[in-house]
């Protein structure tokens, strides 16, 4: 393996040195799912860490990348702002979102405005098979996920868990800092998602704790 070009190389520098006791585990994933057709694309996997660990205040756990490739864009649930075919999941999180803040509808499916100001937006499975969701389910992601957070999590950092996947995740976070509820997916968001109100209670906790709420309606054109 060219060590220039391992998939552990493109991590941004910062996470590099934070996560550099994951390089082998990066290793054994990149050779369980290369060479073969994924989403996201190679170079926008660790999209989602382009925020410098020191700024994140919230993160959002999805579960994996979308199987569509036009979909996939790194960030948990986010779509590029070019693609007018909105997933179901990510429709439903913004019908919360209008309902939560008693704004308008988004432009478009980008959420990466919200990782501009603070938020992780992150699949605890980055990877999957085109057309093949859950594709990469233990090929070792879950285990790189968890030592993520254990490096970044705070006691101040809020941690929305939507669904049962995200919220084995929940051990990871102050308790008083979870905001937990039903997915967003078309088959469970009936079951508490909405309603839920995620976007201003993260708020009321943020301000809580002294740090600078996140404008979730700031959106990239």
């Amino acid at each position: 393996m060219d060590r220039q070009s391992s998939l552990f190389n493109t991590l941004p520098g910062a996470w590099r040195v934070l996560l550099s006791d994951q390089e082998q585990l990066l290793d054994e994933i990149e050779s369980k799912i290369f060479p073969g057709e994924i989403n996201p694309e190679r170079e926008i996997i660790f999209k989602a860490f382009r925020i410098d660990p020191s700024d994140i205040k919230l993160v959002i756990l999805g579960q994996d990348p979308y199987p569509k490739s036009e979909c996939a864009d790194g960030l948990a649930f986010s779509i590029p702002a070019s693609n007018a075919d909105i997933p179901a999941s990510l429709r439903n999180i913004l019908r919360e979102y209008s309902e939560d803040l008693g704004v308008g509808p988004r432009v478009n499916g980008d959420l990466s405005a919200w990782a501009d100001q603070g938020v992780f937006l992150l699949n605890t499975i980055l990877t999957c098979s085109t057309g093949e969701s859950l594709s990469h389910k233990d090929v070792g992601w879950e285990e790189f996920t968890e030592s993520v957070l254990r490096a970044v999590v705070t006691p101040h950092t809020v941690g929305i868990l939507w669904g049962r996947h995200a919220q084995r995740y929940s051990h990871l976070f102050s308790e008083n800092m979870v905001i937990a509820s039903a997915h967003p997916s078309p088959l469970s968001a009936y079951r508490g998602f909405f309603g839920s109100r995620p976007f201003t209670r993260a708020n009321a906790i943020l301000e809580r704790s002294g740090l600078t709420q996140i404008d979730w309606s700031q959106q990239n054109a």
